[in-house]
């Protein structure tokens, strides 16, 4: 995968090594952080214990005054970490107040939900996985530790590590996609760069591994809801993102709100101890969502607020986010047996274990340094080059793009000039004055341009402008039409049924496809969106995600040719609502579909007689491929791939097979293309997918280049668990495909005996 290019200043300080200094194993055999733990452990009373378990904050920041409860609160050690204290004077005092008044002195830890930027605000993490280039992950994370540490922020609750199959849920737009192989490389790359090369730099941002586990499966793609997942398919797919954070040395894990075949995840004692701690070997500290531990109650899994304390604790829950029934109930619980000493000095152990490692008992104050990190130039240069590889280009018939800098252009559309809306969700720091819009950038360059909003934002369903955006598009060469969905249409608790342009922007889109003017559709939003009822309308169609701060530079950069969309699709796109869930490495049935038996609905007879039309597993209407696969996207020249080879048509457990395949920039341009590799089990002791992604490359060639890649698959890459949870790979046979996305590719085979 190519690196992005560091620009202009501190390149030290976004990389350097950009790996942690230690790693699970390693840091469970650090002595001297145990003998500071075990005697600080000793001198605490039972109230300080209680407090470290307590993480104080409010839903958006502490406003006012600090209240002198609250600074008593901290000044007798019954706060362990405060979440949103984001105005820098109180982060001061607080810290001050812990560290010289509180009797053991113990530093707190400050969060934030830091998502995909702090002020420079990146695409959003859907964005960012799009990309493909882990590189991006790594620097986004960087800046954002950064600029974030800057304030007093030392603990953030990202990444979201969550496989979504689902693009109705609304935190779609917070994960790495669908498939656990890019979500784990992702996941390590995150924490790499939010932890930087030592957690008691200053510029550290602790990672938090979030949501521990089956979040983004909900049961209709709703939030908060029900997940279903067996043992085989919760170890193959979503487990392995968590593992590979825990890998690179993420200290915290954040449980999720729902429950998992009936166990809400902040009460299952066989997520956190037996898989989390005895499997996975994490030593860091555990902490709830927001209000998850008492929200067991409405779950129907405790009974009251104690009994949500009582299996939290014993479940190995560590630190109790905002809620309080730790500190209400775990005296009692003590008292009556429920609970033990052990227990909760282990769960203390393990936040204090945490907190030295940050080296926050010798240095807990913040930086002062904040005018020199918010916004740096080179941060911005950084976020417009991850919006330039993160886009997608879904449809560019007859090569409308690029345009051609003298062309007469017609902007339309609610998202061209929303500064707040292109930021995306899960940007409570991210300011709109600093934010660069499509029209703000087309200003800047002097392009030959009108802009007609025609909707004054994306729900808008009045027609009020449309002749306006249609005198403005007759009077011009091209249409770029610039929608999707607003900012709080997506996130947290923002599902969708209906997945199509919100209000009256297909109408519009319809209107002005009338005038017979080219429509360029450039699509913000956190999620895919249904386009299909005015795919056929578009000559050109460019996902941008929700971008971030510099998304109008990058646009205009990507629609003028200056540089070409890198992007390729991290999940798939569906044609409709209706076809969700839907991935590309799914199981296939008894009767698969294919081309040859799939029946329209419109293609059968009036009065037909009751058949299966075709006896396969298919949607009547919507058929049963996508409208773009996983891995999907185009670029602004055309790549041939000829001769695939593999070295070996067996493998065996000392030797790999190496795959190689040639690569052709057939186009007039230079660009960059994605080489994917995917692989299929043919006959397991349990199914297996019908394709899984193994590896990608990402490789730029000149026109008339050609170059042969290389892939190497070793038996590891094969391996799988089975009914038995062992992991191994089986004696058969193997599929193996690479080519441009999941949908299409050169084949070979080979065995293993």
């Amino acid at each position: 995968m190519r690196k992005l290019t560091i620009i202009a200043i501190g390149v030290a300080t976004f990389l350097g090594a950009c790996k942690t200094d230690f790693n699970s194993s390693e840091s469970s055999k650090d002595t001297v952080v145990e003998q500071r733990v075990t005697d600080l452990l000793s001198k605490m009373t039972l109230d300080e214990k209680i407090g470290q378990l307590n993480l104080r904050g409010t839903s958006s920041r502490v406003k006012g005054s600090l209240p002198e409860e609250l600074k008593q609160a901290v000044r007798e050690g019954k706060i362990g970490a405060f979440l949103n204290v984001m105005n820098t004077d109180y982060v001061d005092e607080l810290q001050k107040i812990a560290t010289e008044e509180s009797p053991n002195k113990i530093p707190l830890i400050f969060a934030r939900d830091v998502i995909h930027g702090f002020k420079t605000i990146f695409p959003i993490p859907l964005g960012l996985a799009a990309s493909w280039d882990t590189e991006v992950a790594k620097i986004s994370s960087r800046v954002a530790a950064i600029e974030a540490s800057s304030v007093g922020i030392r603990w953030t609750f990202a990444p979201m590590l969550d496989i979504s199959r689902d693009s109705r849920w609304g935190r779609v737009a917070e994960s790495p996609g669908e498939d656990p192989y890019l979500a784990s490389l992702l996941g390590k790359a995150y924490v790499e760069g939010f932890q930087g090369d030592s957690l008691n730099d200053p510029t550290s941002l602790l990672a938090c591994a979030k949501h521990f586990i089956g979040y983004g499966a909900a049961i209709g793609g709703r939030d908060y809801n029900t997940a279903i997942i067996n043992k085989e398919l919760l170890h193959n797919v979503y487990l392995p993102p968590f593992k590979a954070a825990f890998d690179a040395g993420s200290q915290t894990v954040m449980t999720s709100f729902n429950e998992t075949n009936g166990i809400p995840a902040s009460g299952d004692k066989q997520l956190l101890r037996d898989i989390l701690r005895d499997t996975f070997q994490f030593d860091g500290f555990v902490v709830s969502d927001w209000n998850s531990v008492t929200e067991m109650i409405p779950h129907g899994f405790a009974k009251d607020e104690k009994h949500a304390a009582e299996i939290g604790i014993n479940a190995g829950l560590n630190m109790e986010m905002t809620s309080k029934s730790y500190e209400n109930h775990v005296k009692e619980l003590l008292s009556e047996g429920k609970v033990t000493e052990k227990q909760i000095n282990e769960l203390v152990a393990d936040i204090l274990r945490v907190k030295f490692r940050m080296g926050l008992f010798e240095n807990p104050n913040r930086v002062q340094k904040t005018t020199k990190v918010l916004y740096a130039k080179n941060h911005l240069e950084l976020a417009k080059e991850a919006v330039i590889k993160s886009s997608v280009l879904l449809k560019n018939n007859n090569n409308v793009l690029p345009l051609n800098k003298n062309t007469k252009i017609a902007v339309i559309g609610p998202l061209a000039d929303k500064p707040r809306e292109q930021l995306g969700t899960w940007t409570f720091d991210g300011e709109k004055e600093h934010t660069i819009t499509p029209i703000n950038a087309f200003q800047n360059e002097k392009v030959d341009f009108k802009f007609v909003e025609g909707l004054s934002y994306s729900r808008d369903k009045s027609e009020a402008q449309f002749q306006k955006a249609i005198q403005a598009a007759k009077q011009s060469d091209v249409i770029v039409f610039i929608g999707g969905e607003e900012a709080i249409l997506s996130g947290e608790a923002h599902s969708r049924a209906d997945i199509n342009l919100p209000g009256a922007q297909e109408k519009l889109i319809k209107e002005l496809a009338k005038t017979n003017k080219p429509i360029v559709l450039v699509i913000m939003a956190g999620r895919p969106i249904s386009i299909t009822n005015i795919i056929d309308d578009v000559d050109a169609v460019l996902m941008t995600w929700h971008p971030g701060t510099m998304g109008g530079p990058a646009i205009y950069n990507m629609i003028f040719g200056d540089k070409e969309p890198g992007g390729r699709l991290p999940i798939t796109w569906p044609k409709v609502a209706g076809q969700l869930p839907l991935f590309y490495n799914h199981k296939n049935t008894g009767r698969p579909a294919s081309p040859e038996e799939f029946v329209h609905m419109d293609s059968i007879p009036i009065g037909a007689w009751q058949s299966s039309l075709g006896n396969t597993s298919h949607y009547l209407d919507a058929g049963f491929t996508p409208h773009f696969p996983f891995g999907y996207g185009l670029g602004y020249t055309e790549f041939k791939y000829t001769n695939l080879k593999l070295s070996s048509d067996k493998i065996s457990k000392d030797q790999s097979i190496k795959v190689t395949v040639d690569i052709e920039n057939t186009g007039k341009r230079s660009g960059e293309e994605v080489v994917q590799l995917y692989v299929q089990d043919v006959v397991g002791s349990i199914t297996r997918p019908v394709k899984e992604l193994k590896g990608f490359e990402r490789i730029a060639l000149q026109p008339g280049e050609k170059r042969t890649i290389s892939f190497e698959i070793k038996l590891e890459d094969l391996k799988y668990y089975n009914s038995e949870l062992t992991y191994d790979v089986e004696k058969g046979d193997f599929n193996v495909w690479i080519g441009k996305n999941a949908s299409e590719g050169l084949k070979a085979s080979f065995t293993y005996e």
